[in-house]
């Protein structure tokens, strides 16, 4: 049988002292001379010693590691993000935990769930987009388990948030496609209730405001961002009178599917489409928006990571009350592929 780690209690045997004197002179405790130490610390190395790192952390009230929960990891915005995360994480020496919800609220308070009873020192979610319920994060804050949410964040109050401006970033979509020539644009939003879709939505209203064009609201469709969603979605914006020239599209996987559509229906890609995420993979296809709005995904991964480390170092600072909540807007940047 395979022998396990060595314990405390067998180098107090072979040193014929305490189990307390032997945690103690491993610790630098001052209560123990210097010649006990150094015996101690020279036979725990021989041995092969490593302290228990579960009773360290408890000791400690921390366990140095980090919750990070993403919708999905099969578009380049979250493993970017959890680059920017990892790296501020790595510096600080946290653990990632990482979790994805699949855009499913039942396994996002799963992971919720879990995370809390693997004690991670906080959490950085990037919400799922069929949430509809806040419970799960509320709960949190009873634990008093501290949340950063970026990219897509729940319409909570006092939460601590980091994202990109998406209404800078829908004016700048629309005033391109309108310096283009285009008069007739149409909006395939994402659901409704997201921040990022009434973001969108705002952009895109005052940016036709700014050019005195009248707000058409038919000519604004959402998807619920799958692709049946989003053909749909198309569809629905090709059936009206006005006939657009230019879609906005809420993502670049959205434009992916629509793009092939329109290839499907009219055999050669007619109308301009410009959408969000700047994907590294979009200005090496055939068939490509013509603009993509930059949201930086590795600085929000990175600032929403050293926000978090802020808060839980200083729940271990008694004498510091901070009650504000932090808000990092990135600005945006319209990405050309002309």
């Amino acid at each position: 049988m395979t022998k396990g780690m060595p314990t405390i209690k067998e180098i107090a045997k072979k040193l014929n002292i305490s189990f307390s004197t032997v945690s103690r002179a491993l610790h630098d405790h001052p209560s123990i001379g210097l010649g006990t130490k150094l015996k101690v610390k020279k036979l725990a190395e021989e041995m092969g010693y490593e302290p228990n790192q579960t009773a360290v952390f408890l000791q400690q009230g921390r366990t140095f590691t980090i919750g990070v929960i993403l919708p999905h990891l099969a578009e380049s915005f979250f493993p970017a993000a959890i680059s920017g995360i990892e790296e501020v994480a790595i510096e600080n020496n946290y653990v990632v935990l990482l979790g994805q919800s699949l855009d499913s609220i039942e396994r996002e308070i799963m992971l919720v769930e879990s995370m809390r009873k693997h004690r991670v020192d906080g959490l950085i979610i990037s919400m799922a987009k069929n949430t509809n319920s806040y419970e799960h994060f509320e709960k949190l804050k009873i634990n008093n388990i501290p949340i950063v949410f970026f990219d897509c964040i729940p319409n909570m109050k006092d939460i601590h948030t980091v994202s990109c401006n998406m209404i800078s970033g829908s004016i700048q979509a629309v005033s391109y496609l309108l310096k283009k020539g285009h008069r007739v644009i149409g909006l395939i939003n994402g659901p409704e209730k997201l921040t990022a879709s009434k973001e969108r939505l705002d952009g895109y209203q005052k940016a036709l405001l700014k050019n005195r064009l009248k707000f058409d609201p038919s000519l604004v469709v959402n998807s619920d961002l799958t692709k049946k969603g989003n053909i749909n979605a198309l569809q629905n914006i090709l059936k009206n009178k006005r006939k657009v020239s230019a879609i906005v599209a809420f993502h670049d996987n959205l434009a992916l599917d629509i793009m092939q559509e329109l290839e499907n229906i009219n055999k050669e890609h007619k109308i301009s489409i410009v959408s969000y995420a700047n994907l590294p993979m979009m200005p090496f296809l055939k068939y490509k928006p013509d603009a993509s709005v930059e949201q930086f995904p590795f600085l929000q991964g990175k600032k929403a990571t050293e926000i978090l480390l802020d808060i839980i170092n200083n729940k271990f600072k008694e004498t510091i009350e901070n009650n504000a909540f932090y808000k990092i807007i990135l600005d945006s940047k319209l990405i050309e592929y002309d």
